[in-house]
C-alpha cells in the first residue's frame, strides 16, 4: 500500500472530522487526542507515536496499521484492528469491546483497565502482557499466545480459549467460569484460587500447574 504524508491543511481537516479516507497515510507523532474521528479509514497507516488519548475511533478501519508505541489510553477503539501492530502501545482504560483484533500483535502493550469484552482476538500475540483485572468476558481467544501473561483477577468468563497457549501464565483468582479451554496449554500455569465452574477442560495440559484453592465444581468433563 502506497504511503503519503499529510499537508497542514489535511491535518486540520482531520482534526475537524472532515477527512475520513486516509488508508496508508503517515501520521507519525501527530497529536490527535480527544477528537471524534469515528469511521475513519486508516487501514495500513503509519501511526507510530500518535497521541490518540481519549479519541473516538469507533468503527474505524485500522487493519494492518502500525500503532507501535501509540497513545490510546481511554480511547474508544471498538474498531477493526485486524493484524494491527500494537506493540508497546498504551491502551490503559481503552474501550475495545467487540473489536476485531484477530492476528494483532500486543506484546509489551499497556492494557490495565481496558475492556475486551466480546472482542475477537483469535491468533493474537499477547505473550507476557499484563492483563491483570482486565475484562475479557465472552472474548474469542482461540489459539491466542498468552504464555507468561499476567491474568491475575481477569474476567474470562464465557470466553473461548480453545487451543490457547497459557504456559506459565498467572491466572490467580481469575474468573474462568463457563470458559472453553479445550486443548489449551496450561502447563505450569498459576491457577491459585481461580474460578473454574462449568469450564471445559477437555484435552487441557495441566502439567505442573498450581490448582491450590481452585474451584473445580461441575468441570466438563
Amino acid at each position: 500500500m502506497e504511503r503519503y504524508a499529510l499537508t497542514p491543511m489535511d491535518i486540520e481537516a482531520l482534526r475537524a472530522g472532515k477527512l475520513k479516507q486516509l488508508p496508508g497515510a503517515n501520521l507519525e507523532d501527530l497529536d490527535l487526542s480527544g477528537i471524534d474521528i469515528s469511521g475513519i479509514n486508516l487501514a495500513g497507516a503509519t501511526l507510530v507515536g500518535v497521541n490518540f488519548s481519549g479519541t473516538k475511533l469507533e468503527r474505524a478501519r485500522l487493519e494492518g496499521a502500525n500503532l507501535m508505541g501509540t497513545q490510546l489510553n481511554a480511547a474508544d477503539l471498538r474498531a477493526n484492528l485486524l493484524g494491527a501492530n500494537l506493540m508497546q502501545a498504551d491502551l490503559t482504560g481503552a474501550d475495545l469491546r467487540g473489536s476485531n483484533l484477530r492476528g494483532a500483535n500486543l506484546m509489551g502493550a499497556k492494557l490495565s483497565n481496558a475492556s475486551f469484552a466480546g472482542a475477537f482476538l483469535s491468533g493474537a500475540n499477547l505473550m507476557s502482557v499484563n492483563l491483570q483485572g482486565v475484562d475479557l468476558r465472552g472474548a474469542d481467544l482461540r489459539g491466542v499466545n498468552l504464555s507468561g501473561a499476567n491474568l491475575q483477577g481477569a474476567n474470562l468468563s464465557q470466553a473461548d480459549l480453545q487451543g490457547a497457549l497459557l504456559h506459565e501464565a498467572n491466572l490467580e483468582e481469575a474468573d474462568l467460569r463457563g470458559t472453553n479451554l479445550a486443548g489449551a496449554n496450561l502447563a505450569y500455569a498459576n491457577l491459585l484460587c481461580a474460578e473454574l465452574e462449568g469450564a471445559n477442560l477437555s484435552g487441557v495440559s495441566l502439567i505442573g500447574a498450581c490448582l491450590v484453592g481452585t474451584s473445580v465444581a461441575e468441570i466438563t468433563p
